[in-house]
């Protein structure tokens, strides 16, 4: 029986758009050519591959206009922000492409008469990126970039809620006449995506999602040896200490917790505040958040979308409502956000007190425009709350002194330490993160590393 996709907008509930899953023979299909074409890309001079990337990227760019549009319609982001999604893109692909020759070149260890030794950075084959929809450019392009121009073929599994990401990416590089087979993308049910992972023309899998989704992927990977790089969940801490410029700080974290609904891995969820300056720091909180607009994300006013669906809102508001069973208190009267309604993915944003980590806002994640914040009375405190998860993608500290900084973010378990920001990726650093966060890197030279196998060369030229 033929199976479909059908992706259902947040915004009204219409239907955006609908794809017939790949076949198994087409699957198959898929998988043989990516591991053809893959013999001939891995020879192609890096300079050449990195030119046809870098004309991808110009094509993909070229469209800004309607492809914001389209993730706008697909996951509901308010217009206003999603053009910034394709200047991301940008930022992580021209970044990778720059860097490509550098991170890629031989390891050269100090040489010994008579012998030449030198370590080749090999690419693995052929890599399955499994891409989520909260950013679905820039959570894509994290893998694909670096996995291409390190010589790897690329099959891209895109979430079944922005699969029209995955038919840009192939128009960009079809465009750039990138040779037949090196990208490809396939629509596929979850137990057709097992089975890819299963498939032994797979080499690499880069998956980034929810915790029992990385589970899965690891559960179909055993036994075949090959590399899985995870990057799954989060509930990232910020913490302001007395020192800090409240206002700054205050304007960083309110956009951190709430940005794109909530949902994103690396989004702010607990805040934690000397309690010198607390009171301040919620009033100001509290006022900044009453004035965002909540409605349809086509309007340009609109500032807060709704979330991906509504079974997503409805888990979201069980988690406020534990928080608010076990003594917490929201300051945030979502009456006075008119679309906000049960029954509905449009949801108020919610600041939440009296909280402890005995709720689920403060323990898991909570993947909407929810946060809890804290007063503590030390940095001391502030560590012990910040660590006090299962959870390590990024964490956060506002404050003057950066020797405090950097003191407190040698004692925080996390993927990236922040200072005087939030929810933002460098491409010049590695994205990775610890716990149930996942492993591995994209991005940066180090996210090549993952995308690459080491292989020595040790040779005697003397006799």
């Amino acid at each position: 029986m033929t199976q479909e996709i059908i992706t259902i907008s947040p915004i009204d509930g219409s239907e955006v758009v609908r794809r017939t899953c790949a076949s198994p023979s087409e699957i198959q299909a898929a998988l043989t050519r990516a591991k053809l074409a893959q013999t001939k890309w891995r020879n192609m001079p890096p300079a050449e591959r990195a030119a046809l990337i870098t004309r991808a990227v110009d094509a993909l760019v070229s469209n800004k206009d309607a492809i914001a549009e389209e993730l706008t319609r697909q996951m509901g982001r308010p217009i206003r922000y999603t053009p910034g999604e394709i200047g991301g893109f940008e930022a992580r692909a021209r970044h990778m492409i720059a860097i490509a020759e550098t991170s890629l070149a031989d390891v050269v260890p100090p040489q010994t008469e008579g012998y030449t030794r030198f370590i080749k950075r090999v690419p693995v084959g052929v890599v399955l990126v499994i891409a989520p929809w909260n950013y679905p450019l820039l959570t894509a392009v994290n893998a694909i970039v670096p996995a291409l121009l390190a010589g790897n073929a690329v099959l891209l599994k895109h979430s079944a809620q922005t699969p029209l990401v995955a038919e840009r990416f192939a128009d960009a590089f079809r465009v750039a006449g990138l040779p037949d087979g090196v990208f490809q993308y396939l629509h596929t049910t979850h137990d057709d995506t097992r089975r890819m992972i299963q498939s032994p023309e797979i080499d690499f899998v880069c998956f980034t999602g929810s915790v029992a989704g990385g589970a899965a992927v690891e559960a179909a990977a055993v036994g075949r040896f090959i590399g899985v790089g995870l990057e799954l969940g989060g509930n990232d801490p910020g913490y302001v200490r007395a020192d800090a410029d409240l206002s700054h700080a205050v304007d960083t974290l309110v956009d951190g917790a709430f940005f794109n609904s909530g949902q994103s891995c690396c989004g702010i969820q607990r805040i934690y505040v000397h309690q010198s300056v607390f009171n301040e720091f919620i009033e100001r909180a509290v006022a900044l958040t009453r004035q965002y607009v909540l409605g349809n994300p086509l309007d340009p006013r609109t500032t807060l979308g709704p979330v991906v669906r509504t079974s997503a809102a409805a888990d979201i508001r069980a988690i406020v409502a534990d928080a608010v069973g076990k003594g917490a208190r929201g300051l945030i009267d979502a009456r006075t956000f008119e679309m906000d309604g049960a029954g509905s993915p449009y949801m108020a944003p919610q600041i939440l007190v009296d909280v402890n980590h005995g709720m689920k806002i403060m323990s898991d994640e909570c993947f909407g425009p929810v946060c809890g914040v804290m007063p503590v009375a030390s940095d001391d405190e502030a560590i012990h709350l910040m660590n006090d998860s299962p959870y390590g993608l990024t964490a956060a500290v506002f404050t003057r002194d950066i020797d405090a900084a950097l003191s407190i973010g040698d004692r925080i378990e996390t993927g990236t330490w922040f200072m005087n920001r939030c929810d933002y990726l460098d491409p010049a650093l590695a994205w990775t993160g610890v716990k149930n966060t996942g492993r591995g890197a994209t991005l940066s030279s180090i996210g090549f590393e993952h995308l690459t196998r080491s292989k020595s060369y040790h040779l005697k030229t003397k006799l």
